[in-house]
């Protein structure tokens, strides 16, 4: 791994812990993709900075306890766009 990956994980997940970040934000924030994303927060910055890694651990994990309910969220305001526009 060479320097820019490891400053990129450790701008990554200083990110997303002070953000509370999704992986999704943090992607469209750096210009990443997911993938690479997802990689350098659970792979790779545990071996750089393990104390980091702890904080975005919690977030991740909040996500993901929490994604079900976003994607619901999601939905009801699709639909309820779809209607506005079918009542105009």
């Amino acid at each position: 791994m060479n320097g820019s990956e490891k400053e990129r994980c450790v701008l990554l997940g200083e990110y997303v812990a002070a953000h509370r970040a999704t992986v999704r934000c943090a992607a469209k924030e750096f210009g990443i993709s997911k993938s690479t994303v997802h990689k350098d927060l659970t792979e790779r910055l545990p071996k750089i900075s393990p104390q980091l890694f702890k904080s975005v651990k919690e977030v991740l994990e909040e996500n993901k306890r929490e994604r079900h309910i976003r994607g619901g969220i999601a939905t009801k305001h699709k639909y309820e766009q779809q209607f506005k526009k079918a009542v105009k």
